[in-house]
C-alpha cells in the first residue's frame, strides 16, 4: 500500500502556485520495481534471455533510463492527484524541478504553475453609461444611397471641351528621364490613372489636371527620400506624359428604374425600406460595441488585479494571428505578414492584458450573478449562424464539434448575456449624435 506524500503549496503570486512534493522512499521503490520489472520483458543485453535478466545486470545496462521514466510516472501521478485533491485550477503547463532519484531517499519534486486569480468583482451594478440613440437620418440613408449608385456606376467618354478634373479618370503614355536617360520601370503605355489618387509618385497626378485629350506635357516629378529604389529616392525626374483618353465616372440615378437592377426589390420604396432595415442593424451593432467598450473600461477602472501571463501570451497570439490574416485578405505575402506581425508582439502586450481582464472580470460576475447558458439557447446560437452561413444545420453543429468550437460559442453568449446584465443595472442615459448635416455634391 502507498504511503501518502508530503504536500506544501505556497502562493508565489495570485496567479502563482509552488507545489511541493515528497515522496516516500517506500513509493519510489515500488515504482523502480514496477519499470524493472517492464524493461525486463523487453530487455536485450547478449548472453541473456529477454524476462531472464537478473536485476543487477539490468541496473548496469539500463538504469538511468530506467530512473528517468520512473521520475516521469512519480512526478505525473502526484501532480494531477495533488490538483484534483487540492482543487488547483493550473492554466498553465508545470515547471517541474527535481534533483533525481537518491537510494533509501524520499523522491521531491516541485511544480510551479499558472493559475486564474481568486476575483470579487466590485463597483459594477450602477454604472453611469451613455447611449447613443438608435436613430436612422436621411442623411445616413443618402449616404447609403451614394455607395450604392458607386457600385453602378459606368465609365463614359468625356463628352465636353474640357482639361483633367480631379476625380476624372485618364489613360496615358509616359517615359521617365532622369540625368537625361530613359529608363524601363519609369515608362508605360495605355496606364490607367483616377486623377486624385495618389497611385503615382507626388506630385505627378498634380501636374496633369488642366490637361485635355490628345495633349502632352512635360513635367517634373522630385521623388520622395524615401522611395524604395534608392536611385531615384529624392532626385528629380522627368516626364513626357501624353493624354489619350479622358473618362468620368457617370453614376445612376435613384429611380424606378434602377430597382431593376435587384429581383428582389418591386419597388422603389421596398429598396428604401430595405437599405433603412439594415443600416438600423448595422448602427444598432456599432451602439452595442460602443456599450461594451465603454462597460469594459469602466469594469477595469474599478477592479485591479493580476493575470496570469500564459493567459496573456495567448491573447497576443491570437491578436498576431488576426492581424496576419487581415494582411493576407489584402493581398500581402504570407511570409512577409507573418514576419511583420512578429514585430508587433510586444506592442500588443498592454491591449492583450486589458482584455484578458475583462474576459475574467465578466466570467466572475457571471458566475457571482449566477448567470448562465442554456443547451436551448446554444442550439438556437448555433442554428442562426448555420443560417447566415446558408449551411446545413447538422453538417455545420457536426463541424463545430469537430473543432471544439462549441464551448467558444457558449462562452460567447454568456459573454454578451453578462454584458446586457451590466447594462440593465446601470443608470443608462440615452443621448443624440449631433447631425453633420448633408455632405457635399449629395443629391
Amino acid at each position: 500500500m502507498s504511503d501518502k506524500p508530503a504536500v506544501t503549496i505556497e502562493e508565489i503570486s495570485p496567479v502563482k502556485r509552488k507545489i511541493s512534493v515528497a515522496v516516500p522512499w517506500n513509493n519510489v521503490e515500488d515504482e523502480l520495481n514496477r519499470v524493472y520489472r517492464d524493461a525486463a520483458k523487453t530487455a536485450k543485453i547478449k548472453g541473456f534471455r529477454p524476462g531472464k535478466i537478473p536485476r543487477k545486470i539490468l541496473e548496469m545496462h539500463y538504469r538511468e533510463q530506467v530512473e528517468d521514466e520512473a521520475v516521469s510516472n512519480l512526478v505525473n501521478q502526484y501532480y494531477w492527484d495533488i490538483l484534483q485533491e487540492k482543487q488547483i485550477q493550473a492554466v498553465s503547463k508545470p515547471q517541474i524541478d527535481q534533483q533525481g532519484i537518491e537510494a533509501e531517499k524520499d523522491f521531491s519534486f516541485s511544480a510551479t504553475v499558472e493559475v486564474e486569480p481568486c476575483i470579487e468583482p466590485k463597483d459594477y451594478i450602477g454604472l453611469e453609461l451613455e447611449k447613443e440613440e438608435l436613430i436612422v437620418t436621411d442623411e445616413d440613408l443618402q449616404k447609403k444611397f451614394d455607395e450604392i449608385r458607386q457600385m453602378f456606376a459606368t465609365m463614359e467618354e468625356l463628352q465636353e471641351d474640357r482639361g483633367l478634373l480631379l476625380g476624372d479618370f485618364v489613360s496615358i503614355d509616359f517615359e521617365g528621364f532622369l540625368d537625361g536617360k530613359t529608363r524601363n520601370e519609369l515608362k508605360a503605355e495605355n496606364y490607367f490613372l483616377e486623377i486624385g489618387s495618389g497611385t503615382l509618385v507626388p506630385g505627378f497626378e498634380d501636374q496633369l489636371l488642366g490637361l485635355k485629350n490628345g495633349e502632352t506635357k512635360t513635367i517634373t516629378v522630385t521623388f520622395p527620400e524615401a522611395y524604395h529604389a534608392k536611385d531615384l529616392a529624392a532626385k528629380d525626374v522627368e516626364f513626357t506624359v501624353k493624354v489619350k483618353a479622358i473618362r468620368i465616372k457617370k453614376l445612376p440615378e435613384i429611380d424606378e428604374d434602377f430597382i431593376k437592377n435587384f429581383e428582389q426589390y418591386e419597388s422603389l420604396e421596398a429598396l428604401r425600406a430595405d437599405v433603412r432595415k439594415n443600416l438600423e442593424e448595422e448602427k444598432n451593432r456599432g451602439i452595442e460595441d460602443s456599450m461594451q467598450k465603454t462597460i469594459a473600461e469602466k469594469l477595469l477602472a474599478g477592479n485591479e488585479f493580476e493575470v496570469p501571463p500564459s493567459y496573456v501570451e495567448r491573447q497576443i497570439f491570437y491578436m498576431m494571428s488576426e492581424t496576419q490574416r487581415r494582411m493576407i485578405a489584402g493581398g500581402m505575402d504570407s511570409k512577409k505578414a507573418a514576419e511583420f506581425t512578429l514585430k508587433l508582439h510586444d506592442q500588443f502586450r498592454d491591449e492583450a492584458q486589458k482584455a484578458v481582464k475583462v474576459i475574467l472580470l465578466l466570467k466572475s460576475i457571471a458566475e457571482k450573478e449566477s448567470l448562465s447558458v442554456s443547451d436551448d439557447e446554444l442550439e438556437s446560437k448555433v442554428r442562426e449562424m448555420a443560417v447566415q452561413r446558408s449551411q446545413d444545420y447538422d453538417s455545420f453543429r457536426n463541424n463545430l464539434e469537430k473543432e471544439d468550437l462549441l464551448d467558444n460559442i457558449r462562452s460567447e453568449i454568456l459573454t454578451n448575456k453578462t454584458y446586457a446584465f451590466l447594462e440593465k443595472q446601470g443608470q443608462v442615459k440615452t443621448v443624440k449624435r449631433e447631425p453633420t448635416g448633408l455632405t457635399e455634391g449629395t443629391k
